[in-house]
């Protein structure tokens, strides 16, 4: 199980929302050494830790958890056709063609 995708996850997250690791640690009374750390998957939160976090960045868990629950795909499928629903048909097409040509040529396929 990859968790340290839970870490970039999170400071995806938190980039986005423009925060520092000072910001979340000051969010989340953790330490800048230990919201680091998490972020680097050399640290895993216990539940209600990862629960303040999730919290003071305003995502659901869905969005952290998203590459280690087997559900994940689904968040982000969804978040994708989001993101693909702002674009034009051209742009749409486009982007569909390359992901045709990735799954064509990925290794993972199986006849």
């Amino acid at each position: 199980m990859e968790l340290e995708s839970i870490g970039r996850n999170i400071r995806k997250y938190r980039l986005l929302k423009k925060l520092r690791q000072e910001d979340l640690a000051e969010r989340t009374n953790l330490t800048n050494n230990y919201i680091g750390a998490i972020e680097r998957g050399e640290k895993l939160p216990s539940l209600e830790t990862l629960i303040v976090i999730i919290n003071a960045l305003g995502v659901s868990a869905d969005m952290i958890l998203a590459d280690v629950i087997d559900t994940g795909y689904k968040v982000k499928d969804s978040l994708l056709a989001e993101k693909l629903s702002k674009l034009s048909a051209e742009d749409r097409a486009k982007i569909y063609d390359v992901v045709d040509t990735m799954i064509r040529h990925s290794t993972q396929i199986k006849p």
